[in-house]
């Protein structure tokens, strides 16, 4: 399963918030995953929509990101984090039509 966040950064605070999201994903990466930082583009104005992307992650490791964005006061510096998760398709497992 691969963990998507996304959540949005005013421009005033683009700087500490890439800063820390940097760090956080670095101590992560030490696990051999290589966390993905992207934007949307173009910007919104005044604000900027960011998505953290983690391949390969587990119940284990969301536990471990919640911590790290806690400990990098990531939540007081950008909007709140949304996380889904996606499932590749093509490891075998069957989609179900509901």
């Amino acid at each position: 399963m691969d963990l998507f966040v996304y959540y949005t950064v005013r421009d005033e605070a683009v700087e500490p918030v890439l800063a820390r999201v940097r760090a956080m994903q670095a101590a992560l990466a030490g696990d051999g995953r290589h966390p993905r930082l992207m934007r949307r583009e173009p910007s919104a104005g005044e604000t900027q929509t960011w998505m953290e992307i983690y391949p390969d992650a587990t119940i284990d490791f969301e536990a471990r990101l919640a911590a790290f964005v806690t400990e990098h006061d990531l939540a007081t510096l950008a909007g709140p984090r949304h996380v889904e998760r996606f499932a590749d398709l093509a490891s075998g497992s069957s989609p179900s039509c509901a």
